[in-house]
């Protein structure tokens, strides 16, 4: 047996649950969202591992052992044969619940110290991916709750403000902006009273579509009249929880 004496070590943090991450080691459309389009796993023990990169390039293995959602064991190589053919290294993969969603853990080891130092930068890279696809699908519905946030700006009633922020937003949601300093959504309700107080005819507005990068989305906007004239816009920042609920909310006037 080939004694895999080098080994790789990295560790990131994705905001999604440690359920939704796992899906992507079982499911062959969600793991060729990661690796490339014809990428394919069978889910146990013994099952075959194929990854097609976008430049064309063929790697596989088999799966060695398999525990969800905690742990996914595989052997790697390359149809080439270069930097080492399949069946010559080993991934491990674990991953642990974390305040911010999941932490993965991975040990990619090797045989020869020089195929290790090739892989460094790629999976540094393969995991940021992974992680964005990740948290793509855990907030899948980031423009609905993003527009249901700004829909809440325009609730007189401070009933129907609540409702429609609490199932959108973390009990704790932090709000800030020039004029907003508020922690906690029985801070946030009254603050919106507050303002439309001030601003009764102002509306705010999604203006394009959202832009989201692992958890984080922009979203531009505009408040505007009840007849439709913009007054002024802006950019807000939305971070987002593991469990695809708002975390907190920074809002940027133009």
């Amino acid at each position: 047996m080939t004694v895999l004496a080098h080994s790789l070590d990295r560790t990131v943090v994705i905001r999604a649950v440690p359920e939704t991450v796992f899906r992507f080691f079982t499911d062959d459309r969600r793991w060729a969202a990661w690796w490339g389009a014809g990428s394919t796993i069978e889910p146990r023990p013994g099952g075959r591992v194929f990854i097609r990169y976008p430049n064309g390039v063929e790697a596989s293995g088999e799966v060695v052992e398999i525990a969800s959602p905690q742990r996914l064991v595989f052997t790697f190589g390359f149809a080439s044969g270069k930097p080492m053919p399949p069946g010559t290294s080993r991934v491990t993969i674990e991953l642990d619940a974390h305040d911010e969603g999941t932490e993965l853990r991975l040990t990619h080891q090797f045989a020869e110290a020089e195929a290790r130092d090739l892989h460094v930068q790629g999976w540094r890279y393969q995991l940021s991916v992974f992680s964005n696809v990740v948290s793509d699908e855990a907030q899948a519905g980031a423009a609905a709750a993003v527009d249901q946030w700004f829909g809440a700006w325009a609730m007189a009633d401070a009933g129907d403000r609540e409702r429609a922020l609490a199932s959108i937003v973390a009990p704790d949601v932090r709000f800030r902006d020039r004029f907003s300093a508020t922690d906690g959504l029985s801070d946030l309700i009254p603050h919106i009273g507050a303002a439309l107080q001030f601003m009764p005819d102002i509306r705010l507005q999604r203006d394009g579509e959202v832009r989201h990068c692992q958890g984080v989305v922009l979203a531009d906007w505009v408040a505007q009249t009840s007849d439709g004239q913009p007054r002024t816009r802006g950019t807000n920042v939305f971070v987002f929880a593991a469990d695809g609920r708002i975390h907190s909310v920074t809002g940027f006037w133009n």
